[in-house]
């Protein structure tokens, strides 16, 4: 019998000089003040998987929840412990807890990644984490998720409806497409996804093949115009299914933009906390 998903290990992320200094120049001395982020070890089916924990630190209230999906796979996209304070911490001091898993097989944690396979559950199991923390409104959840996260949050949210809003940056909505595109990654890829029939288990990873059965809530969709990673074309197309099935949402592309979005953070930033503040705090 599998255990029940919980937070096994807590450590709280206290950076030296040096890295408090270039925390503050990079997201603010708002965002070091107001926040606590924890690297902590949560069971997932039954696997220690490791992720992070970040939250205000005014605990006297109950904040809705974010859910954070990396990109990337293996140590390629992983979050380091500097990138967490810093980038869970600027969500926590809008006043959201933020759940967000490295998936299981990764930085220490047990298991095999899958690519969008049963790592999915390491997304979902973050969710009953939530009732172990008083500041926590475990009633109110978004999701965000940045390329191969976007990828992994539309497959979390095709089983898991209870979820306010979405956020996508750069997401990997065709991942056939993504597969078929980089010839480079395709043994990478193979070696992670497993499985008999590889065909199946990529359509199953595409988002644009189960748009309707996406739940109906709003989503901001953004992504680079210059990005060369993960063509802008599959936010305009996952955009364009979303029309034909009116589900509510923005698409923003930025003039220029990379994969990351580097020239324009500031400007995302105030949108994605918007988002959630708009329709997590009603």
């Amino acid at each position: 019998m599998k255990m029940e998903p919980k937070i096994i290990e807590r450590q709280i992320i206290n950076l030296n000089e040096t890295q408090t200094k270039m925390l503050i120049s990079g997201w603010g001395k708002d965002v070091f003040e107001a926040s606590v982020v924890e690297k902590i070890t949560y069971l997932s089916d039954g696997l220690k998987v490791k992720g992070y924990l970040a939250y205000p630190v005014d605990q006297s209230g109950k904040y809705p929840c974010v859910i954070w999906n990396r990109g990337g796979a293996k140590n390629d996209g992983a979050i380091d412990s500097f990138t967490a304070r810093g980038m869970f911490g600027q969500i926590a001091s809008w006043e959201f807890v933020v759940f967000a898993s490295q998936y299981r097989g990764n930085a220490g944690g047990e298991g095999k990644e899958q690519l969008g396979g049963d790592e999915v559950d390491d997304i979902l199991n973050l969710v009953p984490l939530a009732k172990e923390l008083h500041f926590a409104d475990s009633g109110k959840w978004g999701m965000e998720g940045w390329s191969r996260g976007g990828m992994m949050s539309f497959l979390a949210l095709q089983r898991n409806h209870n979820f306010k809003c979405a956020v996508t940056v750069g997401a990997i909505s065709n991942f056939k497409q993504h597969f078929e595109n980089n010839p480079q990654s395709i043994n990478h890829y193979k070696e992670l996804i497993g499985g008999k029939n590889l065909d199946d288990e990529i359509e199953k990873r595409t988002a644009i093949n189960f748009v309707e059965s996406l739940p109906n809530i709003p989503y901001l969709i953004v992504h680079g115009a210059a990005d060369k990673t993960v063509p802008p074309l599959q936010s305009i197309e996952m955009s364009r299914r979303m029309i034909e099935l009116e589900i509510p949402h923005r698409l923003v592309l930025f003039e220029n933009g990379d994969h990351y979005l580097r020239a324009h953070r500031k400007e995302l930033d105030s949108l994605r906390k918007f988002w959630y503040e708009k329709y997590l705090n009603g």
